[in-house]
């Protein structure tokens, strides 16, 4: 058999190369994120840039309208505050001074009178007190418990009949003719001057203190409201414009409407609070301000009234050394003389004030004739005590607590006149503050309306042009 060549072998078998990995399942998203991009897309078309401004609209009208009515509902509390509360018991304080001070003029009148003390005298001394003790349950029921006024009130709830008793020993003795009584009644007069008066004027300076902070709440502007009122004007003008251009119309019902209302509110807030504000400053300017003046000088006066009887009582006990001015040597003085020249001053300086503060007529007028009554006052007191320093004392005490004449008579026409200025300005404060409380009456419900109804009407305007896209 012919040899057969050998035949190649079946080639080797070669690795085949690695199958593919299978492709992974993309990472699943979570629904906020999913959420963000569906609205993310949404608002790069038109509808949706509709649907955020309308949001944004109306959302801006809202908290114009909320803050405006928060704003005003401040204000206009604190408004009434100064009206029905704060300037009240700043002058029921007032009172509560004038009272003592007249109770303590009235028991050394009545002291000097002796045995002769009229019932209308003593029927003055009663009634002061009371009403003063009636003041002082009024001040503490309208005050904070733990209040520095409240502490006051009490402790001038406890003076008070130590006060009462003291003067009442001082009487006994007098009637009986013991020279302690006048000794009772300086003693007496020492805790109204030392104690009770100076506690008193501080309730008084409380009571101011909380009438100023309320009138500080009452009249700034409400510039954050302005500020939203404007900003959301400057966006529904914008939205209108936006608008026209797109559409080419030129007035959507809806965006007109909340412009309207937005508008409203903030004129009616600018000229409302512009117009109360005008009247509480009034009621500052030519009420409080003259007020306090027309206290301080009546207190002045029935401090040097008291003094000017007390003069009398002592009758030299109770002296003070003082410095010539003009040769530099030390004298001494009369201290109840003493002190009646210096609340004169303080009265002459309060009528004075009160003079350029009065505004008309009406007010002037008691103020001027309350000043003449002061010149006599001082002429009549001057003519007294050259008596009793010749040593006449019946004929001083005549000139001081007689009748026609005497410097009672003085005192009586200034504390009238007085009377009649300060009854003036509290109708000229309570006719000013009430035109500041009015012109916001109403204006933060008002606002809160208007607001809503000016919301809806951008979002029911920005709806009618979304409606064209369905």
């Amino acid at each position: 058999m012919p040899a057969v060549p050998a035949q190649p072998g079946p080639p080797a078998p070669q690795p085949s190369p690695p199958a593919p990995a299978p492709d992974r399942a993309p990472a699943r998203r979570t629904a906020f994120a999913e959420g963000f991009d569906q609205v993310r897309a949404a608002a790069t078309t038109e509808p949706g840039k509709l649907r955020i401004i309308g949001a944004a609209l109306a959302l801006l009208v809202v908290l114009f309208g909320a803050v405006t009515a928060w704003q005003t509902d401040e204000r206009a509390a604190a408004a009434d505050d100064v009206l029905h509360k704060s300037q009240p018991l700043s002058s029921a304080a007032a009172d509560i001074y004038r009272y003592l001070a007249d109770a303590n003029t009235a028991a050394s009148s009545g002291f000097l009178a002796g045995g002769q003390e009229s019932a209308e005298s003593r029927e003055r001394y009663e009634d002061d007190i009371d009403r003063a003790a009636a003041g002082l349950v009024r001040a503490a029921s309208n005050s904070d418990p733990d209040s520095r006024a409240a502490r006051t009130v009490a402790e001038l709830n406890t003076l008070l009949p130590e006060y009462k008793g003291l003067v009442e020993q001082a009487r006994t003795y007098n009637r009986q003719g013991f020279p302690v009584g006048g000794a009772y009644l300086r003693y007496a007069n020492e805790k109204m001057q030392e104690e009770m008066l100076p506690k008193a004027q501080n309730l008084y300076t409380s009571e101011n203190q909380r009438l100023r902070a309320d009138y500080a709440d009452a009249t700034p502007y409400p510039w954050a409201a302005i500020g939203l009122g404007v900003l959301a004007l400057a966006g529904l003008a914008w939205a209108q414009h936006r608008n026209y251009r797109r559409t080419n119309r030129v007035l959507n019902h809806g965006l007109v409407a909340a412009t309207a209302a937005a508008t409203v509110v903030l004129l009616w807030l600018v000229v409302g609070h512009t117009v109360a504000r005008a009247g509480l400053n009034a009621s500052y300017d030519h009420g409080v301000r003259s007020l306090n003046v027309l206290h301080d000088a009546r207190i002045a006066s029935l401090k040097a009234r008291g003094n000017e009887n007390l003069t009398l009582v002592a009758r030299g006990a109770e002296t003070i050394t003082l410095t010539d001015r003009k040769t530099g040597e030390k004298v001494t003085v009369d201290a109840y003389d003493h002190d009646f020249d210096q609340d004169m001053d303080v009265l002459g300086k309060g009528l004075a004030e009160a003079s350029k503060l009065a505004d008309d007529s009406s007010g002037e007028k008691p103020v001027t004739a309350a000043q003449g009554n002061m010149k006599v006052w001082k002429e009549r007191h001057a003519a007294a005590r050259e008596q009793d320093d010749y040593g006449n004392y019946q004929e001083a005490l005549s000139r001081v607590v007689g009748g026609k004449g005497a410097t009672g008579e003085c005192f009586d026409s200034v504390d009238h006149n007085l009377r009649l200025a300060l009854t003036h300005e509290e109708s000229e404060f309570r006719q000013s503050a009430g035109d500041g409380v009015d012109a916001m009456t109403g204006l933060s419900v008002g606002a809160a309306v208007l607001a809503v109804l000016g919301a809806a009407g951008a979002v029911l305007g920005i709806g009618r042009r979304l409606s064209e896209y369905r």
